[in-house]
């Protein structure tokens, strides 16, 4: 059985996510927070924990960021 969207971003906080947004855009930064819309606050990666730059991936998030909720398409631990 699959646990509800909301349980699985609790198990995600504080790891890092990559959001995809409506509009194609997508990021990838530290989850620190949600709230039941789905809103997200994202935190940036440490530069020790950064991946290699891969020309087509998301962008990682340079400050705190806050995405609504209704722009997300996805989140993916």
């Amino acid at each position: 059985m699959s646990a509800r969207p909301l349980d699985v971003l609790e198990e995600t906080l504080d790891e890092t996510v990559t959001v995809r947004l409506k509009g194609g855009e997508t990021y990838r930064g530290i989850l620190a927070g949600y709230d039941q819309h789905m809103n997200v606050v994202i935190e940036p990666i440490p530069e020790a924990q950064q991946p290699s730059d891969e020309p087509d991936g998301p962008d990682s998030v340079e400050d705190t960021t806050i995405i609504r909720g209704d722009n997300v398409v996805s989140i993916t631990p």
